[in-house]
């Protein structure tokens, strides 16, 4: 395939895998980009020392481009801002945070710049700052969420209106239907996150992918939006979320409640009750564990069965 999104990242195929923490190793970043997508380190969960071995493994893994997922909300920042530099990563997804603060800083260096947006106002401020590309994600995504609950198939057509700079759809995208109804919509590729959590090359935990696999329509919901939106799926922790907003409990209790590593022991420990488990609406149409490569044949064989055969022709008045 041939499009902007390919052409501005060298890749055969507009399928980027996201860069989700706790499950988004090297061993998956490598998988997709072998499989001719993007694969996205998720450096959101990662010390410095942490991702500068994951980049080092993956440039071994595969001659084909990868990218970084950096939260602009991450802690020691600058660390891996300097790593991602050093080790001549080619391109980075920004998120959770202004595109401003480091976008010019990437684009010295060489760096593609792609930023995350869950409304077209950000989208138009990314275009502003100088990215190369936005990804347009909607209120149906896994993990960290826009308070807007904008769905994606509002979205992509906001944002395409909004800016002149490839579009990537994401949210709800985890077959070639979803990816061809998200071109449709005016974007020019997808990101895919919560169905690559289901292979094995995910770095997640099996016993959360088994759980992904297992999830039934209304298994997640967006919650502690007064913190930082994130989409769950139900389990002991959730319903003390849930409690605790029965009871009009204030930030700081949600915070308590919350306290430290709990994406990390659900997602990468495997604590099925007491973790906090991150996975998008789409889950439910996830029904088995399979590789990455498969994943993206399939998508990609999908996709092109529906524009090659009459399959669209019901849809003609």
């Amino acid at each position: 395939m041939k499009n902007s999104v390919c052409s501005l990242f060298g890749i055969e195929y507009p399928i980027i895998q996201a860069g989700m923490i706790w499950c988004s190793g090297w061993e998956l970043a490598s998988a997709v980009s072998n499989a001719g997508g993007l694969g996205i380190l998720g450096a959101g969960s990662m010390y410095p020392e942490v991702l500068r071995e994951q980049i080092l493994k993956c440039q071994a893994a595969t001659s084909k481009p990868f990218g970084v997922n950096l939260p602009l909300l991450y802690p020691d920042i600058e660390k891996h801002v300097q790593t991602i530099i050093e080790l001549n990563v080619p391109i980075v997804f920004t998120s959770a945070g202004n595109p401003k603060t480091w976008t010019e800083t990437f684009k010295k260096a060489g760096i593609t710049v792609v930023h995350v947006v869950s409304s077209s106002k950000f989208a138009k401020k990314s275009e502003d700052a100088g990215v190369d590309a936005v990804v347009a994600e909607g209120f149906e995504a896994g993990g960290h969420n826009g308070r807007e609950e904008t769905t994606t198939l509002c979205l992509i057509p906001a944002v395409r209106d909004a800016v002149s700079i490839p579009v990537i759809a994401a949210g709800g995208i985890g077959s070639g239907k979803a990816m061809l109804a998200a071109m449709v919509l005016g974007a020019d590729g997808v990101q895919i996150g919560s169905r690559f959590v289901a292979t094995p090359e995910s770095s997640a935990h099996q016993a959360f992918k088994e759980r992904v696999i297992d999830a039934n329509e209304g298994d997640t919901l967006l919650t502690l939006k007064e913190l930082t939106p994130v989409r769950l799926l139900r389990n002991e922790f959730f319903n003390q979320v849930m409690e605790a907003y029965a009871r009009d409990a204030s930030n700081e209790e949600l915070n308590e409640i919350l306290g430290r590593g709990r994406a990390k022991k659900g997602m990468y420990e495997g604590d099925m009750v007491n973790g906090e488990l991150e996975i998008g609406q789409v889950s439910s149409t996830i029904k088995e564990i399979k590789p990455a490569a498969d994943i993206v044949k399939e998508i990609i064989l999908e996709y092109r069965q529906l524009l090659q055969t009459e399959s669209l022709n019901r849809l003609l008045i």
